[in-house]
């Protein structure tokens, strides 16, 4: 999947970050010729938390910018990249959480986006179903979907997409996959491949804005923002 303007893959989009931040914690150190290599201090690390320190760099980010920068821009910034780690923190959630639970969520968002009759089939052996329901288009077409849920950290492939488009034929009308990680390029291209039924996925990044929208487990909070108007009180 390309991302950055479609210039990058996802994966050399992750890893130029990955670099800036080992970087900003003075881990790792690049040359003029653009040769990467590590620190003294980082041959010493052993193990990184890349979510912990991704945090961190950036808050020292911010707290640098409120420091030499003007306040109003400086606090815009700070709060786009505390969305950053509001959508990180909700994603490692989602990954954590018990399975039972995780099957819950998805009933539930799938019930608050107008489904109705949600059901789980808990059944093995079914090519991947894991439930059934019905959405209602306009108070008037119904249409059956089926769904399968995946908590993972990585990303989903083809074969994935391939083997429940098989379990869906027959028996739904449309098919969904929700998935706490990724899909490759290959998988969003199969779920969409001409003559065959088209698939819906949503992947973690879209997952965790639908809690969002639904304001399910997420809570969005409005900041005062108050000025004294100088020229009313001069003009009393």
């Amino acid at each position: 999947m390309l991302v950055a303007n479609d210039s990058q893959t996802e994966l050399e989009y992750r890893a130029a970050w990955a670099r800036t931040y080992l970087k900003n914690a003075g881990l790792v150190e690049n040359s003029d010729r653009g040769v990467w290599s590590l620190t003294p201090a980082g041959a010493k690390t052993k193990k990184v938390d890349g979510r912990a320190l991704a945090r961190q760099i950036q808050k020292r980010l911010r707290e640098a910018r409120l420091a030499r920068e003007d306040p109003e821009v400086a606090v815009a910034e700070g709060s786009a990249l505390e969305e950053r780690d509001w959508r990180e923190h909700l994603l490692e959630v989602l990954q954590g959480m018990d399975p039972v639970a995780f099957e819950r969520l998805c009933q539930r968002v799938l019930r608050e986006s107008g489904f109705i009759e949600v059901e789980v089939t808990r059944r093995s052996g079914d090519g991947g179903i894991d439930g059934h329901g019905i959405i209602r288009v306009g108070g008037l077409i119904s249409f059956n979907v089926i769904f399968q849920r995946k908590r993972y950290t990585g990303n989903i492939g083809p074969e994935t997409v391939r083997d429940f488009r098989g379990a869906m034929i027959g028996r739904a009308d449309k098919g969904l996959i929700i998935t706490t990680g990724g899909f490759t390029r290959d998988a969003r291209r199969e779920a969409t491949r001409d003559g065959a039924p088209p698939l819906d996925l949503i992947d973690g990044q879209l997952l965790v804005e639908k809690l969002k929208e639904l304001r399910l487990g997420v809570e969005t909070k409005q900041v005062e923002k108050v000025e004294v108007n100088d020229e009313w009180f001069r003009s009393i």
